[in-house]
């Protein structure tokens, strides 16, 4: 049972998190900042994500329940919050504002570690369900509980890697290719904030598709 716990939270929560897909929105978001910055970035979104995870995990059906939100809910608004960065993204609105940040004050590296990359893009409505689904189908069993964390705590860590590879990747391909790239990805952002969305609104009105 342990075994079966930890191999399937784990291939779960490795498509659902798919930190190799997210990994060049990372590097986009972190465009222009020193290393220093990316790396904190980095390592203080899986922090915050892997707390987020394990508070749900624990708490989170009663949690939600409490406060009569579902997870439908929280694609929704998870979606519309993601489609705000994809904008500036693509629009170069985000370079905007961090020049006229930067008149103000000497230096200005923006944290986009808690969000967007602890919440959604980490910790989004879909990993939150699936540790809700996964610690509730074995609720029964501490070992099998104590397993599917271990394999939350192997993924976020994982990821961190690939996202400090992701920075190192977008160092050595130069400005011109980052910045096409920034618009690039702010697209595909933008097709996965609608797929958030979308999700959520099939779930409210069509929740046996789901």
């Amino acid at each position: 049972m342990v075994y079966d716990a930890f191999v399937g939270a784990f291939v779960a929560l490795f498509v659902i998190v798919d930190p190799i897909g997210i990994a060049p929105v990372f590097a986009g978001l972190t465009q222009g900042t020193s290393r220093a910055h990316k790396r904190a970035m980095a390592i203080k979104g899986s922090i915050v994500a892997l707390l987020i995870l394990l508070f749900f995990a624990w708490a989170g059906k009663p949690f939600l329940a409490a406060l009569s939100i579902s997870i439908d809910a929280l694609r929704v608004s998870g979606g519309i919050l993601l489609f705000v960065i994809a904008f500036e993204m693509v629009m170069e609105k985000r370079g905007e504002r961090k020049q006229e940040t930067a008149e103000e004050i000497h230096e200005y590296f923006e944290d986009i570690s808690v969000f967007p990359v602890a919440l959604p893009l980490l910790a989004g409505p879909g990993s939150i369900a699936t540790v809700i689904l996964l610690m509730t189908d074995y609720e029964n069993s501490l070992a099998a509980q104590g397993a599917i964390l271990a394999a939350l705590g192997i993924v976020i860590l994982l990821t961190l890697i690939i996202f400090l590879m992701a920075g190192k990747v977008m160092d050595w391909l130069g400005p011109t290719v980052n910045t096409v790239l920034t618009r690039v990805l702010g697209v595909i952002l933008a097709a996965l904030a609608a797929q958030y969305v979308l999700d959520g609104l099939v779930g409210v009105f069509r929740p046996d598709v789901v």
